[in-house]
This record gives C-alpha cells, structure tokens and sequence, in this order.
C-alpha cells in the first residue's frame, strides 16, 4: 500500500471516529496524517514496529507531544492492526482503550502518555537518551504542535538534545498556524522555527507537511545526521476537509446538519480513496 493511500485510510477512520462521538478535535488530527502514513504505512512507513508485538524492545518509538490529536493515532494504529478496527468507535467512551489524549498505559502501540502540552517532548528526549545508553539502534519520533512550542519546558528539552547530540531523535513540528484560542501569531508569534532550533544546535528544515516525497526524503537525510532533527511542517488544520480548513475552531462540535452532511460526504469520499 503507498502512504498516499494509507493517508486516505487514516483520514477515513479518524473522520468516522469523530462523526460517531459527535465531536473531537478533527482539525489538528487531520493536520498530521500525511506524517503519520509516512511513518507507519505497510511496507513503505519508516518506522520500525511489530504490531503483533507493540513493546518489542527493539521498536522505534513514536511520541505524540499533541496528546489531543489521538484520533489520528487510534486510526492509525488500528489500521496497522494493533488493535481491532471496530474499537475506535469507542473513542472517548467509559472504559474506553482510546482515551481522547493518548495513554500509553491504555493503548496498544501508544509509546508516551501526552495531553499535558510539552511534556511529550521532554519525555523523547529521555526515550532518545535511554536508547542511547542502551546502545540501541533505534529511533525516536516526537510531534510536537506550533503552538505547543509556546511552553518553554519544550525549550529546555531542545537545548538538552542538542547538547546530548541526539541524533537518533526526529521531531515533527505541526506548524498549522492555528491554536486553542486563535492564530498561532496572534496568540504568542514565534518566529521562525528553523532559524531557532538551527540556533540551539539542530539540523532544522522546512518541508510541505503534506508532501510524502519531501517528507521521507527528509526523514532518511535525518538518519545521516550527528545531532539531532527537527523538522518543521507547513500544514493546514482540518487538511482534507473544505469547510474544517477555513475555519479557527480547535474542538469541533457536530451540532447542525450541515456539519454532519460534509463529513459524511468527507467519510464517503475517503472510504472510494483507500478503496475500502
């Protein structure tokens, strides 16, 4: 299966889970995918996993910094067959495996529990450092959120992996512009993300967040580097989705039948794009 039809399946489920909830946060889910089938598409995806065996000790590890997109994950990782597909309409319910911020303690293929904004990328940072004094050949994958980078506890993590060298540590910044309470820039500007990490010491570039080609190229020139890499991805929030890439909501709410018409149209249109 390429990442391209693998992205349609994930963005097919994580529309489904969110129809079926009534409500979630589909915009910044629907950001990542592009990244996400990248990494895990069969056979074509980067990462090294077992899903059969999800703590198998000489896996890659994957960190979902924005703990809030876990539906992009669940739709991912039940379509590499982690867990069963028939879950994730669960998403969010009492008892759930599919908690609405990833749990790794809940969720087979779930590396780190995240929610909490910035804490997931400290935490890589650790796995990364862990690997190392392990001497294990793997990687360690972390996306963070733009406006995520607005805590400064991410800040002390970056200066650390600089100075640690980490090379074995790959993060994904969604730079999709939009936050809780508005634009990224109006809320707190940042500023140019590469220019900073390049400053702390990273190998830090810029790529379309949606563009597999730039996207794996990039990831397998990060496999070659001394220090670690940072990865910065234009993204639109709600990408895929007319209406959800036009407006500034971070939480949607499936409240009128108009909302509830263009999803299922999204739904059905996805379901013909992965062949489902």
């Amino acid at each position: 299966m390429t990442t391209e039809k693998f992205a349609h399946k994930i963005r097919y489920y994580t529309i489904d889970m969110i129809i079926h909830m009534g409500f979630g946060h589909i915009g910044g889910a629907l950001s990542i995918v592009d990244c996400l089938a990248v990494l895990y598409a069969p056979k074509e995806g980067l990462l090294k996993i077992d899903p059969k065996h999800p703590r198998w000790d000489e896996r890659d590890y994957f960190v979902m910094s924005k703990g809030h997109a876990g539906a992009a994950l669940y739709a991912t990782l039940a379509s590499r067959d982690f867990f069963d597909l028939k879950i994730l309409h669960t998403l969010n319910q009492p008892g759930t495996i599919l908690p609405s911020h990833v749990d790794r303690l809940k969720t087979p293929g779930v590396d780190m529990t995240a929610g909490s904004l910035a804490q997931g990328f400290g935490a890589s940072v650790g796995i990364a450092i862990g690997a190392r004094l392990k001497n294990k050949n793997q990687k360690v994958y972390c996306i963070v959120g733009d406006g995520e980078l607005n805590e400064g506890q991410c800040w002390e993590a970056i200066q650390v992996a600089a100075h640690q060298k980490l090379n074995n540590l790959i993060v994904f910044v969604d730079d999709n512009k939009k936050q809780l309470d508005g634009i990224s820039s109006d809320i707190c500007e940042a500023f140019d993300f590469v220019q900073k990490f390049d400053a702390f010491g990273w190998n830090a570039i810029r790529v379309d967040g949606h563009d597999h080609q730039q996207l794996r190229e990039q990831i397998l020139k990060a496999h070659e580097q001394s220090k670690p890499t940072v990865i910065v991805m234009t993204t639109i929030k709600g990408k895929g989705i007319e209406f959800l890439e036009n407006i500034n909501d971070h939480h949607l709410r499936i409240d009128t039948d108009e909302k509830q018409e263009l999803l299922n149209n999204a739904k059905k249109y996805y379901a013909k794009k992965a062949e489902l």
